[in-house]
């Protein structure tokens, strides 16, 4: 049998595209705040007050992971957990002032370091990764929760 051409295997590349995004990260942006973690700062700047759940489900991260990310950031004080006045038994979080330096600097950050990740691509076929790179996610994250509707096909 002869051996496969990896550059055909989406699974592949996406592991190079990840490299690639996790050395960027790591010299362009922050060595100590880690893309997941920007993720959910990020969320929470959008929408101050989510619980730990919706947080994990605005950012793409299972439940463990998501309660692991949100652990730390409060260990670093970047987060505080608030008991809901509405529902006495869930927490909601907020970014400290610390939280929102943070994210106001690593946003700054990311977006230098995005535009050396997409530097081989013209405007145009960067819009068309992000459509393509979009569409494959959504469809993947209808494997990770069957008989939920896609978000491809919530519109």
């Amino acid at each position: 049998m002869a051996a496969v051409d990896l550059a055909t295997h989406p699974g592949h590349l996406a592991r190079r595209l990840q490299q690639a995004h996790y050395l960027l990260w790591n010299t362009m942006v922050s060595e100590e705040i880690t893309s997941p973690q920007f993720a959910v700062l990020n969320a929470l700047v959008a929408e101050p007050g989510l619980d730990q759940r919706t947080v994990g489900e605005r950012v793409g991260l299972d439940r463990s992971t998501v309660a692991e990310v949100i652990s730390r950031l409060i260990r670093r004080e970047l987060l505080d957990k608030i008991r809901d006045p509405g529902d006495g038994r869930r927490y909601l979080l907020r970014l400290t002032d610390e939280g929102g330096r943070t994210h106001r600097k690593l946003t700054l950050r990311t977006a230098r370091m995005n535009q050396v990740f997409l530097a081989p691509l013209s405007a145009d076929e960067q819009g068309m990764f992000f459509d393509l790179i979009q569409r494959v996610a959504d469809a993947a994250e209808g494997l990770r929760h069957p008989g939920e509707p896609s978000a491809a096909a919530r519109g």
